[in-house]
């Protein structure tokens, strides 16, 4: 017995780097300018003042894995659903950047399957699960995690509707609920999301002022919205590239997505940019952004963000 989503067709994926790859790579590039646009969302968000900041924890919480399958399985369905693909060949192939190839090998022991391959000419590596007994671990441990219909698509007719997958009677179903309190986000963020600071200068004000932006770009905006429910923030939309995106530049957002990363860890390399995101809330909570030694720091914190995730 198999559960449809509809009869959405989708296009055959052909195992080709240069493709989905180089559209990923692109992303990433742009993640790591520390840049962006401002041109939609409500000034409530945007022009939150840094006076108004609510205290987080000094204390840096001890970086942990997901703990069991239940855990592992929400934060590789938010990988997937970032930058994984079920092809028609009954592949799951997934995208990481070179600094990130740690996280492929860490997913790869976990499942218990696949292999590792770097992408010729590329600063990216592929993992890939190709044997049967590795799809359908995989299957079940997504199962009712996925939240993008397209990804659920892929999984019902690249690999369920496959004859040696019929007699497995697989049931699939995908998570639509509201509730992201698990490790999805977390898992979706190491795909395609970035962590931003933003230092202004004004001409009327005496101190530039410093924007902490939590962003993320998507084609449309069904996941976008979930999550701006989820952490506060807007939702923009850039024409010249018919995307999305999401951003989170009030701090009482940022404390919200403190308050989620620092209980649901991220695994890539992302994890050492957060961590200085969030440093930079400290310095901001403890009023040093104000003195030019904070200032300085925060700068010096700027400058080597995203350098190991892009």
């Amino acid at each position: 017995m198999l559960l449809y989503a509809g009869n959405t067709s989708i296009l055959s994926f052909k195992y080709s780097p240069f493709i989905g790859t180089v559209k990923k790579l692109k992303q990433w590039s742009q993640s790591a300018g520390n840049t962006f646009n401002l041109n939609s969302g409500t000034s409530e968000t945007i022009r939150d003042s840094a006076e108004n900041i609510k205290n987080i924890s000094i204390h840096v919480p001890t970086h942990i894995k997901p703990l069991n399958d239940e855990q592992f399985g929400h934060y590789l369905a938010g990988l997937i659903d970032g930058d994984g693909h079920f092809s028609s060949k009954q592949q799951l192939v997934i995208v990481f950047s070179s600094p990130d190839v740690k996280l492929a090998y860490y997913i790869k022991k976990v499942i218990g399957f696949g292999n590792v391959k770097k992408v010729k000419d590329k600063n990216a590596y592929l993992y890939i699960i190709s044997n049967k007994e590795g799809i359908i671990r995989t299957i079940h441990l997504i199962n009712g995690k996925l939240r993008t219909l397209n990804k659920y698509n892929q999984v019902v007719n690249n690999i369920l509707t496959y004859p040696s997958y019929v007699k497995e009677s697989l049931v699939f179903k995908m998570n639509n609920s509201n509730d992201l309190y698990n490790h999805w986000i977390a898992g979706f963020s190491d795909a395609d999301a970035s962590f931003q600071v933003k230092i202004l200068d004004r001409d009327n004000k005496p101190r530039p002022e410093i924007r902490l932006n939590y962003q993320i770009d998507q084609k449309d905006n069904h996941l976008l919205l979930l999550i701006n429910e989820f952490f506060g923030g807007y939702i923009g939309y850039r024409s010249s590239q018919d995307t999305y995106y999401y951003g989170s530049t009030s701090f009482g957002s940022a404390k919200k997505v403190i308050k989620y990363f620092d209980h649901f860890h991220l695994q890539s390399s992302k994890h050492i940019s957060y961590l200085k995101w969030r440093k930079v809330y400290l310095l901001i909570q403890s009023k040093d952004h104000l003195t030019e030694e904070g200032l300085n720091k925060i700068k010096k914190l700027k400058e080597s963000m995203n350098k190991h995730s892009a």
